[in-house]
């Protein structure tokens, strides 16, 4: 059906520079021909709190993990009703806007904008339009600001901005087609997540079986004295981690001053995302004074763990220092764990830190309300199976083989879970442009009535939530005013 699709028989001059040409019988409008601002404010405070991300559009709080506070009272937010256009101005450049499904409360700093009465059933089509990729270049050309992460998109600026506009039945067939195929494409991507999910169970599975009982499946067992760690090898020890290694817990910031040597600086997305830090990563360049060059360098062996988070447990993930340089250094909200060789090698280390069960230590101890944190003694105190240096080693490699098929499977099917959104935004952005014309195609498809879909382009769910989701690269969620 989608392979089938051809452009409109005839176009138009567009007069916009990210449009070759305007599908005959479209228009195009400014946004005060097609909208109007509002501006009502809550009395009470008690109506149910939304919020706004690249992601989902807007949505109930209650649905999102958001780690702002918050507010006291919610008495002057301001108020949007379903069909309302929800417009982060901050974020408008970064698809911070959708169209409201609910009644409910946005930050006073936000925009509303409601369709005038002869575009009221454009609600659904305006949320496609707004939010494609076609639209990305209007909005942040129409923001403003020094920065690029403060540019704001302005009432005046938004009303001036075109809008593209089919006939109303048509506008309702782009909707219905687009609903279907995304409908589809998600069941498709939730799928792939639930492979990837069963994959890395059996990765956890493997690790665990490794570091609690080594590569002899018919090894003498014997309690290990941790609940939540079960029985290990009988010949096995098992020492709290200040035994065996040392903590250096790093205070380097991203700030760079002028008095200061330059740095490449390890920072927490470069743990979490990875099992290794090597040298071809793409770090962040900083300063560090001569002295916290001396004390946080990172050295061949380390395993640096995640200390802080804003989900519990996104604590302790680890990653091993597989290449060192002189002017890499550890950056906040990390720590380094720098193991005795002669007791624990860092390979076996990190593989013992992803074991979920030795995890659960440093989960139930991290501390916080919106982000949570370790103390020092925390770390100190995880309880670790060691086997003898010389198995550890021949553990290591056993794994390393074993997860190699496990990792090729899921990275291939990340891959094809990207090509997948990168198809769904080309897909939308050509449909609600009119480059492409779904009229036949919409006409042959099923009824889904009993199937509605919301307006939501994507649902965190359906896709396995791959959360960044609180790094500025991910969907910017509402700062409470």
């Amino acid at each position: 059906m989608i392979a089938d699709l051809k452009p409109y028989p005839s176009y138009k001059d567009a007069g916009l520079p990210w449009l070759d040409g305007l599908a005959t019988g479209w228009r195009i409008l400014r946004g005060k021909g097609v909208f109007s601002a509002v501006d009502i404010r809550s009395e009470a405070g008690k109506e149910e709190l939304l919020t706004v991300s690249a992601s989902d559009g807007v949505v109930p709080r209650r649905q999102k993990t958001v780690t702002m506070f918050m507010a006291k009272s919610y008495v002057g937010h301001k108020l949007c009703w379903p069909g309302d256009l929800v417009v982060n101005s901050l974020w408008a450049w970064m698809q911070g806007l959708g169209v409201a499904q609910h009644h409910g409360l946005v930050s006073s700093a936000y925009s509303v904008y409601r369709p005038r009465p002869e575009f009221t059933n454009y609600a659904r089509f305006f949320h496609y339009l707004i939010r494609s990729a076609a639209y990305k270049w209007e909005l942040q050309t129409r923001s403003k600001g020094v920065w690029l992460s403060r540019l704001q998109l302005s009432d005046i600026a938004f009303m001036d901005m075109s809008i593209l506009l089919p006939p109303p039945d048509e506008q309702a067939t782009i909707v219905r087609f687009l609903d279907h195929a995304n409908r589809r494409l998600k069941r498709t991507i939730r799928a792939k997540w639930k492979v990837i999910t069963l994959l890395n169970e059996q990765k956890q599975a493997i690790i665990h079986r490794a570091v609690t009982r080594g590569l002899d499946p018919n090894v003498p067992l014997k309690p290990s004295g941790i609940p939540w760690l079960g029985d290990i090898s009988a010949h096995w020890e098992v020492r709290k981690l200040r035994n065996v290694a040392a903590l250096i817990v790093s205070n380097v910031d991203k700030h760079s001053k002028a008095n200061e040597e330059p740095v490449r600086l390890c920072n927490y997305t470069d743990v979490y995302k990875n099992e290794q830090i090597t040298g071809d990563l793409n770090f962040m360049h900083a300063t560090a004074t001569k002295e916290e060059i001396r004390r946080f360098k990172i050295k061949l062996g380390d395993v640096i763990i995640t200390k802080d988070s804003e989900e519990w447990d996104d604590i302790g993930v680890p990653a091993l220092v597989a290449h060192e340089a002189d002017n890499l250094v550890c950056g906040y909200h990390l720590a380094m764990v720098r193991s005795n060789q002669r007791m624990l090698r860092g390979e076996f280390l990190l593989r013992t830190l992803q074991d979920r069960f030795v995890a659960t230590q440093v989960h139930v101890r991290a501390k916080g309300v919106t982000r949570y944190g370790l103390s020092h003694q925390a770390i100190k105190d995880m309880w670790l199976p060691i086997p003898r240096p010389q198995e550890q080693s021949l553990i290591c490699v056993s794994v390393a083989q074993d997860l190699k098929q496990f990792d090729t499977a899921i990275n291939r099917t990340e891959r094809e879970i990207a090509l997948l959104r990168e198809y769904r935004t080309r897909l939308i952005a050509d449909v609600v442009t009119g480059k492409l014309d779904v009229r036949a195609a919409a006409g042959n498809l099923p009824d889904e009535s009993s199937e509605p879909e919301a307006l939501i382009e994507a649902d965190a769910l359906a896709e396995g939530e791959d959360t960044a989701d609180s790094d500025l690269d991910a969907a910017p969620e509402e700062a409470e005013a």
